[in-house]
């Protein structure tokens, strides 16, 4: 019988408590603005390789983005570095093991992707400790997002995790992680931290205090892990971790954060240096009152927007979300600045406000796009009971005050970073507009794809909803003229004439009603008007 992890936790919990209490209090200094000096892949979570039969996951890098390395801001003091409390809070003991070996000797030879990955965390780590410390959460979880997103907020799987848990919607809505056009609180540090401390200490009385089901289940989901149980208790076999039959992927997961609290606990026996990370809050919140734009927020406290958006990596857009309740964080020692200067200026100045005068063929969608805006939010800034407008009105739209580079880390402008990159063996690029009835499966039998690598060359997940209109990225090997019947969409604007009705016009431009009602915002019941401008996604080879 294999060994099992020996755990202790609530003896170590005591211990952390007070040294965080020790040297919690003796912090009181500012902070610096970050210089960041270069820059880094993101690194995925796994890899699968086979050796010897046995499938492992391994950290890799991949070039998806380039994410600037935290540098160590807060200076760090003998007696001040949070790796100790760490340390004395670990739970998971090292187990002489063949996948927790080879885990270990992978990081034993990567040290300088372990050395990026605590650059990375050097932002919330301390923040992390104390939700964990909170909760009587082991230490050991401390290190998960290394495996999870290599500590990186922006990261997302496609299989539709996000942030530095990795949390999939599910899971994010079960927790009350809340996703909408302005944020997406699954990529929150403290908000997605507090849901993966209650979620781990869920699985953990779950599982009957057995902490490695618990992180294999947080991987898994419990249901696998439950199934795998049993089905070893009805054969009369152990139900320890290494006993079970579980998915691939994790088996190799709890292995290597087995791997990473051996490491960590010991250092030095194996050539790995701890990055110097200060035992002191690295940012502090404030709760605003009304809207605020991400590059004026970073120009009355004099801070790189980049840095507001890594401490504030749940927003989308380039602005907070429209509620008197968003929690705003700030490095340390910029909170009183940001109240202050916030005071000078009237809620209506905290964000841009363009006047716009409606033009003929105009529709709410239309506008919202050219904006980056919503209809609902327009209709809800303008009082509009639907979505009926008139040429020679004006619209007053909410706007990003600075150019688009500066908001070069909202969910827009990371899409569109990832969607330029060229693909390996990739030579030529098209464009598809998505029409109704489009998913990443239709599109995968249209172009000779699978639905996985389309979704990835979009930044989105193979059972994301695709947006009607949407522009996706689709990479050739070939020439586009070398496909037969490649298809050529186009958004063709249509001025209605006399006679016109929808049935004629979506046998005209052989597309379905459902589709024209769907891309226009029109009663189907009510009859067309001379002059009123409809907008197309067709296929031009298609077209009569």
């Amino acid at each position: 019988m294999r060994p099992k992890i020996l755990l202790r936790t609530k003896a170590i919990t005591k211990t952390v408590g007070l040294l965080i209490s020790s040297l919690i209090f003796t912090t009181a200094c500012q902070t610096q603005t970050p210089q960041v000096t270069q820059e880094v892949s993101l690194e995925l979570p796994y890899e699968w390789a086979s050796e010897s039969g046995l499938m492992h996951c391994f950290p890799i890098e991949n070039k998806l983005d380039a994410r600037p390395v935290d540098k160590l801001v807060l200076p760090v003091a003998p007696g001040e570095d949070i790796w100790p409390i760490i340390q004395q809070g670990l739970a998971f003991d090292y187990v002489e093991h063949k996948a927790v070996q080879q885990q270990l000797n992978w990081y034993v030879k990567h040290p300088d992707y372990l050395k990026r990955v605590q650059q990375r965390s050097s932002r919330y780590l301390y923040h992390i400790v104390q939700i964990l410390h909170e909760r009587e959460v082991p230490m050991d979880i401390a290190l998960l997002p290394i495996i999870e997103s290599a500590y990186e907020p922006f990261a997302y799987s496609h299989g539709q995790a996000s942030g530095l848990w990795q949390f999939i919607p599910m899971t994010g809505r079960r927790f009350k992680l809340e996703k909408n056009w302005w944020q997406d609180e699954r990529r929150d540090v403290l908000e997605s931290s507090v849901a993966a401390a209650k979620y781990l200490t869920y699985l953990h009385r779950y599982f009957d205090g057995d902490w490695q089901l618990a992180v294999a289940a947080y991987n898994a989901g419990e249901g696998n892990v439950r199934k795998a149980v049993r089905k070893n208790q009805r054969k009369g076999l152990p139900i320890d971790f290494f006993s079970l039959d579980l998915p691939k992927e994790t088996t190799a997961y709890v292995p290597k954060l087995i791997a990473l609290a051996e490491i960590f606990r010991n250092p030095e026996k194996y050539g790995i240096e701890l990055q110097p990370i200060a035992n002191k809050p690295y940012f502090e919140e404030l709760t605003l009152q009304s809207q605020l734009d991400l590059a004026q927020a970073a120009k009355l406290i004099d801070v790189d927007v980049e840095e507001i958006y890594y401490l504030n990596s749940g927003l989308n857009r380039w602005a907070t979300p429209p509620t008197s309740t968003y929690s705003f964080k700030v490095p340390m020692g910029k909170k009183q600045l940001l109240i202050d200067e916030l005071a000078k200026l009237p809620a209506s100045e905290r964000v841009n406000w363009h006047r716009y005068t409606i033009r003929s063929g105009d529709s709410l969608g239309i506008i919202a796009e050219k904006f980056d805006s919503r209809v609902s939010l327009i209709k809800e800034v303008n009082n509009l009971k639907n979505h009926q407008i008139r040429a020679g009105k004006t619209l007053m739209i909410p706007t990003a005050s600075a150019g688009g580079q500066a908001y070069a880390y909202s969910q827009k402008s990371r899409n569109n970073k990832r969607k330029a990159r060229q693909p390996k063996n990739y030579q030529h690029k098209t464009t598809h507009i998505v029409k109704s009835g489009d998913s990443f499966w239709s599109l995968a039998k249209r172009y000779g794809q699978t639905p996985q690598i389309i979704a990835k060359w979009n930044a989105k997940a193979p059972k994301d909803t695709l947006r009607v209109g949407e522009k996706l990225v689709i990479w050739h090997k070939k020439p586009q003229n070398a496909f037969s019947r490649e298809p050529t969409v186009r958004k063709i604007r249509y001025k209605v004439r006399k006679g016109d009705s929808l049935s004629l016009l979506a046998s005209r431009f052989n597309v379905k009603v459902p589709q024209i009602v769907n891309w226009n915002p029109i009663d189907p019941k009510k009859h067309l008007q001379p002059g009123q401008r409809l907008t197309f996604y067709v296929d031009v080879n298609e077209t009569l």
